[in-house]
């Protein structure tokens, strides 16, 4: 356990429990968080008793009784359904954190660890880059823009402002194991869109039986043949037009495993956490300048939207050049549209209400940037001129120095001593509670 000192006070214990995928707890009373390691997926038997057992030794060895217990969204976490158990138990208050805001807030608690001063703005801005988190629209959230307004160092409001493109996981959680997966989402929607350039060229094939078969579809199996059959691919393909155990993510640990596995950086099982992300960024050479992001104001969610359709048509235009320059775009780009909507909506003047809006959405398109193609990575970034609003990102993927650096050199703070992705979730689930107003 890891002792850190911070700035507030409570008479009484507060247990947090983290999330699964890193099993992790934080104790906090009297100033003082006690921070635990990382005891790895708690979905492995012997990682989830070790954990149960520290947790369980630790409230012991120390005569603590809690009075609030925190734990994750998601419902079927094994300690977030262990932690209503423990609140019976000492007959504490079982708070649900969004998995996202736990994220935003370890890096506002690393923040203030290292500025015990330091007070929250009245408005500030976190950005979620991660893989899977449950979102309280229930569906599964990982690319996440919140604006958070405080008063007298209190949160009062947390509002999502943005997110990217939604994607399809075809099988759940499997998308996650199988790349592969989440490159067929992408692509049908491509292929059988007739307004993408790529989808107009499609049409239906007569086949001897009198069926049609659909040209798109022979189109995507050219891209996932080496890790699919015909018969595996039929089978995927018809759960997806079926929509049967289909979720809507939208995650960017999802949508970056799809680049790398079109750009064959990665395979089709996944050996450890973030294993496509890792490989695309370390084959990432200096990026393309001329793809800019596209925004959209999604009036029914009253939120914009980073659209990743464009991202995935540049690279198929672009396939045949050279793909390590093609990695660092893709991870440029989630970078950069991220923070330009952050930009749209600290400028009232360029709000969708302001002008007249087609349809249900309005798209917003940035200058293009130019560059020749001797530019290095470093030379994408600016050099600071100071953060115009306060910015926090979080996340596992906030360990993707593409990201990470392009965000920081616009101002965004992320975490230097608690760790970025699920080790530190509990850490953010304190601090989040803690900064309630």
């Amino acid at each position: 356990m890891e002792t850190l000192n911070s700035p507030f006070k409570t008479e009484f214990a507060i247990l947090a429990l983290g999330a699964e995928s890193a099993g992790n707890f934080s104790v906090f009373k009297n100033g003082k968080i006690y921070f635990s390691k990382d005891f790895g997926n708690l979905l492995e038997e012997n990682n989830w008793e070790k954990y149960q057992k520290k947790v369980l030794a630790y409230l012991k060895d120390n005569k603590l009784n809690p009075k609030i217990i925190l734990t994750d969204l998601h419902p079927l976490y094994k300690n977030t359904t262990w932690g209503k158990e423990l609140a019976r138990k000492y007959k504490a208050k079982h708070i649900s954190i969004q998995h996202h805001h736990a994220h935003m807030f370890s890096a506002i608690g690393d923040k203030i660890l290292h500025d015990t001063a330091y007070l929250l703005p009245s408005t500030f801005y976190g950005i979620a880059v991660d893989g899977t988190g449950f979102g309280v629209d229930e569906k599964i959230w990982g690319g996440e823009i919140f604006q958070v307004e405080s008063r007298e160092n209190k949160v009062e409001s947390i509002k999502r402002i943005g997110h990217l493109e939604n994607r399809i996981m075809i099988g759940g959680d499997l998308a996650v194991r199988e790349p592969a997966r989440m490159l067929i989402g992408v692509l049908y929607k491509i292929f059988s869109d007739s307004s993408s350039p790529f989808g107009r060229g499609c049409r239906v094939l007569a086949t001897g039986e009198g069926k049609g078969e659909i040209q798109h579809k022979k189109n995507i199996y050219n891209f996932i043949k080496k890790y699919y059959t015909k018969n595996e691919f039929e089978l995927i393909y018809n759960q997806l037009q079926k929509n049967f155990n289909c979720l809507e993510t939208s995650s960017a640990g999802r949508v970056l495993d799809a680049v790398s596995i079109l750009l064959g950086f990665c395979g089709n099982i996944r050996k450890y956490k973030h294993e496509p992300i890792d490989l695309l960024e370390k084959n990432s050479i200096a990026p393309y300048l001329d793809l800019k992001p596209k925004i959209i104001f999604d009036e029914k969610e009253k939120m914009y939207v980073l659209q990743t359709t464009p991202l995935f048509e540049y690279l198929l235009k672009n396939i045949e050049k050279n793909k390590e320059r093609l990695a660092a775009t893709a991870q440029l780009y989630i970078a950069n549209g991220f923070y330009e909507i952050i930009k749209l909506s600290c400028h009232p003047e360029r709000s969708p209400y302001s002008d007249e809006v087609e349809g249900s959405t309005k798209y917003y398109n940035q200058p293009n940037h130019n560059a020749d193609s001797s530019t290095s990575l470093c030379g994408v970034y600016p050099a600071r001129s100071g953060a115009q609003n306060d910015i926090f990102i979080a996340g596992g993927i906030a360990n993707n120095k593409i990201i990470s650096n392009y965000l920081i050199s616009k101002g965004a703070y992320a975490s230097k001593i608690i760790p970025r992705g699920d080790a530190g979730l509990s850490f953010g689930q304190v601090i989040y509670y803690l900064n309630l107003k």
